[in-house]
């Protein structure tokens, strides 16, 4: 009888020396005979590696695993949807004489005159469009214009409309994509010189929502090359209060067009500041949703336990109004729940549990200080209660790891073939450099974290039983609450040296009501919503 034959030997390519070295790089230190039985395994597991790298993997395709905001024991949000925004005015036609001075005006404001017919979408989509080719090359913030495809949809809207067919107060209004949405016809360049020509056969879901809502896309906009700062393949977008300055990024072009006056509202994601952070340098009204709450099909993936979609705008209710159109589930991305919106902008402050970041406002001197002594008086006045509050972002920031071991393997195939050098940005804190170091977090340390994420949870849900929202500097827990999923609004409050300062409110998983509640009565006592950068 023949004797079966094994599976052919392993080549050993990887020596105990090797394995010795790999391990000291992470602080480990195993005898030499436990290392000598780990080798066979270490060349098997190359061996599997090098098979598995051979499969096509689109970069759509979530893992096998999924990341939920709160707690298994959390409650869920109870009731049935509430979408009550405050009856929307159209602005009297003695204070415009031309279309181009509705440019700054917020949603609230756009809708009303769309819907009487005051003006038109087609008017609006041809002023923003203009005010797009003018100042986007200023501003570093246009990939691409989408002008047919925004004169069809604004005609479509005109006519529908004309024959009474109002979609609601997004219809027939301009609007700007961040480059990361795919958009079918149009390139889908991540702001990223490899992907620079990629057409990408559909629709993202939430381009899909904002079309089935009536909303009319003008542009593809900015963003830092694979979602990192202001730095992509045409140049560093800038902020319009200073056209010396970057914009932050990644949602570097929705922010810096937004603020300009050059689309309606606009669209942007976030894993890690990605929204606030150019909401903060441009002076927008940023609302970074709950993880899960906005589906992420057809949009880059960068973490797929952090990535957030939301709007940015230049008014508080307009992030009610976009999220209203965007938000649940849709059958492709597996994080998205069906809790219900809830939005009441006439709901009465009185009996929320509001609680400030002591610390962390303790921290401005000088100028700044004085324009967070206004907005403590300016909350008071619009009958803000809080009381002080202490939390810091350490134990966040144990954790970041997590969203470069997950940028790292969603742009592995062009770290590997080397694609990642034709990024502009090369320097040590840029994604090339991040991504290629990333190769060494091992998956234990990488589940460890994740465990730990899972206590960084816990913690979070024990502080938010006692508060229903946070008043903090915009920066504040930017890591902690990336992490746990918590959605977040940020707005204008002051200026500094021209520049705008911001002012930011954190609420419950699956609560945004609650925090953009609050920060629409900060707005309705003061007028920094309405100073708008003087481009010319």
């Amino acid at each position: 009888m023949a004797q079966q034959q094994g599976p052919p030997p392993v080549p050993q390519r990887v020596t105990p020396e090797q394995a010795a070295a790999a391990l000291k790089l992470l602080g480990l230190e195993f005898s030499e005979a436990d290392i000598a039985l780990m080798i066979p395994n270490l060349n098997r597991s190359l061996a599997g590696y090098e098979e598995l790298r051979q499969v096509p993997i689109p970069l759509d395709t979530e893992p096998a695993f999924s990341f939920h905001p709160g707690l298994p024991s959390a409650p869920a949000p109870s009731g049935k949807k509430v979408f009550k925004p405050s009856k929307l005015k159209a602005p009297s036609k003695a204070t415009w004489k031309s279309v181009e001075e509705l440019a700054f005006l917020p949603v609230t404001e756009l809708a009303p005159l769309v819907k009487k017919k005051l003006v038109s979408s087609t008017e609006l989509t041809k002023m923003y469009l203009e005010r797009l080719k003018k100042f986007g090359p200023r501003l570093t913030c246009v990939i691409s214009l989408t002008e047919g495809l925004a004169l069809q949809q604004a005609a479509q809207a005109d006519e529908e409309i004309r024959r009474g067919k109002y979609r609601g107060p997004l219809h027939g209004i301009p609007w700007g994509a961040k480059d990361l949405l795919a958009t079918k016809g149009i390139p889908t360049t991540w702001g990223a010189e490899p992907f620079r020509e990629q057409m990408i056969d559909r629709d993202a879901t939430v381009v899909e929502r904002l079309r089935n809502a009536g909303a009319v896309l003008v542009a593809k906009l900015s963003m830092g090359a694979l979602a990192q700062g202001g730095l992509w393949f045409g140049g560093m977008t800038k902020t319009p209060w200073n056209i010396e300055q970057t914009s932050s990024g990644s949602s570097a072009g929705s922010a810096s067009a937004t603020a300009a006056g050059l689309v309606g509202f606009s669209i942007g994601t976030e894993t890690l500041g990605s929204i606030v952070s150019p909401s903060v340098r441009c002076g927008t009204t940023g609302l970074r949703p709950t993880y899960g709450r906005v589906s992420r099909s057809g949009a880059m993936a960068l973490s797929w336990t952090m990535d957030k979609i939301g709007p940015i705008c230049r008014g508080v209710e307009d992030c009610a109004l976009v999220l209203n159109a965007i938000y649940g589930p849709d059958g492709q991305d597996r994080t998205v729940t069906g809790h219900p919106f809830q939005w009441d902008a006439t709901h009465p402050l009185k009996g929320l549990r509001i609680g400030y970041l002591e610390a962390a406002f303790a921290n401005f001197k000088d100028a700044e200080k004085k324009v967070y002594d206004q907005v403590f008086a300016d909350l008071k006045k619009a009958g803000v209660e809080m009381k002080p509050v202490a939390m810091t972002d350490d134990d966040g920031r144990k954790l970041s790891f997590l969203l470069s071991a997950e940028a790292a393997a969603a742009f592995d195939d062009i770290t590997r073939d080397g694609k990642v050098a034709t990024l502009k940005g090369q320097h040590r804190n840029d994604w090339p450099n991040t991504f290629r170091s990333s190769r060494l977090i091992p998956a234990v340390e990488y589940i460890r974290a994740q465990r730990g994420r899972t206590l960084l949870i816990e913690k979070m849900d024990k502080f938010f039983a006692d508060w229903d929202c946070l008043v903090i500097p915009p920066m504040a827990l930017l890591t902690t609450t990336n992490l746990t999923g918590h959605p977040q609004v940020v707005m204008k409050c002051g200026f500094v040296d021209g520049m705008p300062r911001s002012l930011s409110f954190l609420g419950k998983p699956y609560d945004e009501g609650t925090p953009l509640r609050v920060a629409l009565a900060y707005e309705q006592v003061t007028q920094w919503h309405k100073q708008h950068p003087p481009l010319s």
